[in-house]
């Protein structure tokens, strides 16, 4: 009589499935584990802004305005060019960011408005569309349609 050894084909067919199922399913745990680390850089980036408008606000007494395109002109000699994301944020030799943050993924960019001249909104765009600090988007177009909003008044 022959002695068999080894695993059938059916056997190996559910392993093979069963280690497909386990592989996707990390990959989709990991991919959102990216996203939320991304929104909590996000939400990082406005405070650390935020932060130094407030040093802006304490030497001239108003928040710099703000352009269409959601940027701040508040850069370079007389504190009136625009300040790119990305580049650092200095008015009059007074440096206010080495680097005024730019979104992680930089295809979306942050948005900064002057809502009046002692209060402003920093809007950015969130991934994780569950986000508990997330609300549905307002003055900014987000492929999540969750947006996360810092206010100061």
């Amino acid at each position: 009589m022959m002695k068999k050894s080894g695993f059938t084909l059916i056997e190996l067919l559910v392993v093979i499935s069963l280690l497909g199922i386990l592989a996707t399913l990390l990959i989709a745990n990991l991919s959102s584990a990216r996203q939320r680390g991304r929104d909590v850089q996000r939400k990082s980036d406005l405070r650390n802004i935020a932060t130094a408008m407030r040093l802006y606000y304490n030497d001239y007494g108003v928040y710099p305005a703000s352009s269409v395109g959601g940027e701040i002109l508040g850069c370079g000699a007389g504190g009136t060019g625009t300040c790119a994301w990305g580049t650092a944020w200095d008015a009059d030799n007074v440096n206010y960011m080495s680097t005024l943050p730019a979104d992680p993924l930089s295809t979306q960019s942050y948005s900064y408005q002057q809502v009046s001249l002692d209060s402003f909104r920093l809007l950015t765009c969130l991934e994780n569309a569950s986000d508990e600090d997330g609300k549905p988007e307002v003055g900014i177009d987000c492929t999540s349609d969750t947006m996360y909003e810092f206010v100061q008044q």
